[in-house]
């Protein structure tokens, strides 16, 4: 092992001493709270060790300033603090100097996903509350939250559940609103980690003979952490944000107690509070505890509605457009074409057959009842880059090839919207096969009757 500061390499012996020195910044204790020297527990003295680091550099050693490992991997907070003590300039107290350089080196790992290097330095980084910087005190919180969310990522629960712990309980001064906000995020994740406790002993419980005394046990169990969990996560959800595992958790336990009221209004809330940032997602969640309610279909259509303003290619507007289409609102008739016309317009949407489907016949039907109009209003917009997008001699021998039913589909819409003049429509209808040969025989007439660019239209 090797480092490499400006294009000079020092001997391993150096870079162990400077690693030594370096976890040793987490272990320094003040011997008088007014002393200005620092006892380091390797037994280098400070001022030596920074003297090492900062001597003079010859012509040969120019260069831009970095400390590299033989492992590659830099330490640019390092050389900050380098240069920062041959400067000469105004310090901090060395401790906070110490301090600091432990926060970033913590920082760079994380930012390189050295992951085990991070969390061996993380518990040992809470000592920084010995020192009087608040600025790098209320750092703290957060750089626990990291870690505790990489633990949780690989499964290592318990781990997790104790790095949080000692971060909600960590106080400094006044606390600030972002500090708090801070706090109640991570006391959210606490909550989420009881919810996953709580999910299990609701498993074991599905299991169970509920006249056996274990079920009464494990029941009691369950009200125990649902309540823990339910203090964890209800003060986070009240604050503005984007929240959506711990709203679903929180609603998920208050159907299971049976507190319907509760969780709609949270659902409410979290929907349609104008404090909250628009969010696709508390919709949807409003949206699937409607339906587990059996609400009518009003309520329903209503919640997609704004939910189609905001995504108009989410999966549910499919399911929207049956709800429209179930109306007995001539309205809703004619916002569930502009909704199926809504989905194809994104690309991600192009091959999806349901959706085509969906036009096809909806398109033949709208037409049929006499409502031209709500066809136009649709088309008009888009006849200048729907043939091109969706209806080209490309897409037609490429769909043909890869799905023969969605391109017998699209041809379908081609043809009602272009006329069997479209190159789509004429390509997939001169294509001979045995299975799909009453399909397309009927599609040529629909499209010969009903087709918006005839006359007789």
């Amino acid at each position: 092992m090797s480092v490499v500061f400006g294009n000079t390499e020092y001997c391993p012996h150096f870079f162990v001493t400077l690693v030594q020195v370096t976890f040793s910044f987490f272990d320094m204790q003040m011997e008088e709270h007014n002393s200005t020297h620092l006892q380091i527990s390797s037994g280098i003295d400070m001022t030596d060790f920074s003297e090492e680091l900062v001597r003079p550099t010859t012509e040969d050693e120019q260069g831009e300033p970095s400390v590299r490992s033989g492992s590659g991997m830099c330490f640019p907070w390092l050389q900050n603090h380098i240069e920062s003590i041959a400067s000469g300039g105004k310090q901090e107290k060395d401790f906070a100097q110490t301090t600091s350089a432990c926060l970033s080196f913590i920082q760079e790992a994380l930012l390189k996903h050295q992951w085990q290097r991070a969390a061996e330095y993380m518990h040992s980084f809470l000592q920084i509350l010995e020192d009087t910087d608040s600025n790098k005190r209320q750092g703290a919180p957060e750089i626990s939250l990291q870690h505790a969310l990489y633990l949780l990522h690989h499964g290592l629960l318990e781990d997790a559940n104790r790095i949080l712990t000692q971060a909600e309980t960590w106080r400094y001064g006044e606390k600030s609103s972002s500090q708090e906000v801070l706090v109640n995020l991570i006391q959210a994740y606490k909550g989420l980690l009881q919810y996953y406790s709580w999910s299990k002993k609701k498993m074991e419980l599905s299991q169970l003979d509920k006249d056996d005394y274990a079920y009464n046990t494990a029941s009691q169990n369950m009200l125990n952490h649902s309540w823990k969990t339910s203090v964890n996560l209800c003060t986070l959800i009240q604050i503005p944000g984007v929240w959506d595992p711990f709203v679903k958790s929180y609603v998920e336990m208050l159907e299971f107690y049976g507190d319907r009221d509760g969780a709609r209004e949270v659902l409410n809330n979290y929907a349609y509070d104008e404090k909250f940032p628009s969010n696709p997602n508390a919709h949807v969640y409003l949206y699937n505890f409607l339906k587990r309610e059996k609400a009518p279909r009003e309520k329903l259509i209503s919640v997609l509605k704004i939910l189609y303003q905001i995504v108009p290619s989410h999966k549910l507007m499919l399911e929207f457009h049956r709800l429209l289409r179930k109306s007995d609102k001539q309205e809703h008739h004619k916002l569930g074409l502009e909704v199926l016309f809504g989905i194809l317009d994104f690309a991600g949407c192009t091959k999806n057959i349901t959706a085509w489907k969906y036009l096809a016949k909806y398109l033949k039907q709208t037409l049929m009842g006499s409502h031209l109009a709500w066809v136009q209003e649709e088309w008009n917009s888009r006849k200048s880059w729907w043939p091109s997008f969706h209806f080209s001699h490309f897409w037609a021998k490429r769909n043909w090839k890869d799905d023969k039913t969605l391109a017998c589909e699209k041809a379908l819409v081609a043809g009602l919207l272009l006329g069997k003049g479209c190159k789509y429509f004429r390509y997939v209808s001169k294509q001979d096969h045995q299975v799909l040969k009453k399909k397309m025989k009927q599609m040529k007439k629909s499209v010969k009757k009903y087709s918006i660019v005839n006359s007789g239209l």
